[in-house]
């Protein structure tokens, strides 16, 4: 009975260590992200690009209207980079 005692001690311990790694690991990562994002924020000229109008393509007011929709959707981080009709 006393092996059992100690088996569920170690495994509670080790849960709790795992866990607590685990909250470690997500809080870090969200952190160099925060870091990454000020340091070398994205370029908003590479956003930017021209569409063009081919057999198959939505029109230029079509991809504005989607890009705007998209942005509301995603707060602004989103974008359409292609579009064309089935």
């Amino acid at each position: 009975m006393e092996n059992l005692g100690i088996g569920l001690q170690l495994m509670i311990v080790g849960m709790c260590t795992v866990f607590l790694i685990l909250i470690i690991v997500i809080y870090g990562g969200k952190l160099l992200i925060m870091a990454v994002n000020r340091i070398a924020p994205e370029e908003l000229a590479a956003a930017k690009k021209t569409v063009q109008t081919q057999s198959g393509s939505v029109t230029p007011t079509t991809m504005a209207v989607l890009n705007e929709v998209v942005k509301q959707l995603t707060g602004g981080k989103g974008h359409v980079s292609s579009a064309r009709k089935n």
